[in-house]
């Protein structure tokens, strides 16, 4: 739940569970919680990130109170149509009610049901770069990597394209 008192960014996240289970994996996770002004978490990802193994990094930032969690209104049937998760239905639900909230997530069908509706998204490999950008680590490319080696998924072009385009990064 706590947010920095000078978050980089005028923006406001509600987020799933892959962007913490990955940034959790690789020492990253606080970056969720230090770039927008504010980053919450509906119940139904509290819920999926506690299942983990006691001492996994995502469950332990959840239960260490890093997130505010929020109840969320049953979905629209134009979300509840894609059959996604109870996570990144949670996600979408609560974004498209609150226009002013992007929505992270990492999901390709549920990345393709928030264009769909014109939710505002990004997800981790945005999430990596903006911290770059607003000197939160040291090296985009070497967070990246790490998340490849702990089995995040991300194509090396549109990582080589997003490094070259944004920080000035090799991959």
């Amino acid at each position: 739940m706590k947010s920095s008192p000078k978050s980089p960014i005028a923006e406001n996240w509600v987020v799933n569970s892959s962007p913490v289970i990955a940034l959790g994996r690789v020492g990253q996770v606080e970056l969720i919680t230090r770039l927008p002004q504010k980053a919450i978490i509906p119940q139904a990802v509290k819920e999926e990130l506690l299942n983990a193994p006691k001492g996994d990094p995502a469950r332990a930032a959840v239960e260490g109170g890093l997130f505010e969690i929020i109840e969320t209104p049953p979905p629209p049937s134009e979300i509840s149509a894609w059959d996604l998760g109870k996570g990144e239905t949670a996600v979408l639900t609560y974004a498209l009610s609150n226009p002013d909230w992007v929505a992270i997530l990492d999901d390709g069908a549920a990345r393709r049901c928030a264009r769909s509706l014109s939710i505002r998204l990004t997800g981790t490999l945005s999430i990596v770069i903006l911290a770059k950008q607003h000197g939160l680590i040291k090296s985009a490319a070497q967070v990246l990597h790490a998340l490849q080696n702990n089995g995040f998924r991300l194509d090396d072009a549109v990582i080589r394209e997003a490094l070259a385009k944004t920080v000035g990064e090799k991959w």
